[in-house]
């Protein structure tokens, strides 16, 4: 399989967005200039979001003046919560890629981005205008895209009937979130073997929160089922915290990376700069 049939996204956003310790301006500057030499197609580097709410990523605009996008392939995606956040996220030309989370849990809406489900999906539909008009992409993230732990209504027919509604307005990439690392093997499979079956036009990935242990078998499921959008970052930093002991990342690029390679496709990375971005993120992220 090319390359071009895959599409990379590291996430070194959703890596540092809940670190404890504020990571210093000059440190990601440093950080994302080496992974936009490594070839990844797309990178989540910051967020338009309240810095009250991310203090972490207060810095962004800051952090994008010093990015050299002279010599990449790589486009950026910025995280926005609310319309605020999108305007400013397109007033600056080195962004390709709004992303925008809707939860199809209203519960998680509420405590994401203070919105209703109501509310999300009107911010959808502006910000879809809004990238439209600038000629950006809107990136939709699915979030609780695989169950949630509040009790709200889930099964795998109401994320293809999401993806489906999300598709027929127009948004150009849907990206299934497993928010909490509670997605279960069967349910992968299935959901994006439905996706399979139905005239998407949107480009459709996954955004997988796993332990050191589960992400081959998720993986699997979504890679076998014809997904071909996938979310990482290097060495699982990020997603949420804890659950029951054992450490809940995100999924590990050098893993997803291992895991392609043996299925023999063809990756655009420069293994040279990748090794450089996989000692660099040490000692980003201490």
């Amino acid at each position: 399989m090319e390359a071009s049939q895959i599409t990379l996204v590291e996430c070194p956003r959703d890596a540092m967005q809940g670190w404890e310790h504020f990571i210093p301006t000059s440190k990601k500057i440093e950080y994302l200039n080496q992974l936009l030499h490594v070839g990844f197609d797309v990178l989540d580097f910051g967020s338009f979001v309240s810095p009250k709410a991310i203090p972490q990523l207060a810095d962004t605009a800051e952090v994008l003046s010093q990015l050299d996008l002279s010599e990449t392939k790589t486009k950026l995606l910025a995280i926005v919560a609310n319309m605020k956040g999108a305007q400013a996220a397109v007033s600056f030309s080195q962004i390709d890629f709004l992303g925008y989370p809707f939860s199809i849990s209203s519960s998680f809406q509420m405590r994401n981005t203070n919105a209703t489900m109501e509310q999300s999906w009107d911010n959808v539909l502006q910000m879809r205008d809004l990238c439209s008009q600038h000629n950006r992409k809107l990136v939709v993230y699915l979030s609780m895209g695989f169950g949630n732990p509040y009790g709200d209504d889930w099964s795998p027919q109401m994320v293809l009937e999401w993806t489906k509604k999300m598709d027929e307005a127009g948004i150009a990439v849907i990206s299934l979130a497993d928010t909490v690392g509670m997605a279960k093997v069967n349910d992968i499979g299935a959901i994006f073997n439905s996706l399979q079956n139905e005239k998407i036009n949107a480009e459709y990935g996954i955004h997988l929160h796993t332990t050191p242990y589960n992400w081959q078998e998720k993986v699997d499921a979504a890679f076998n089922n014809g997904c071909k959008r996938f979310d990482a970052a290097l060495k699982g930093y990020g997603g949420c915290p804890f659950a029951e002991d054992d450490l809940v990342g995100n999924l590990a690029t050098e893993n997803l990376m291992m895991y392609l390679e043996e299925k023999k496709i063809n990756l655009n990375i420069d293994k040279n700069q990748f090794a450089k971005a996989l000692d660099l993120a040490t000692f980003t992220f201490n």
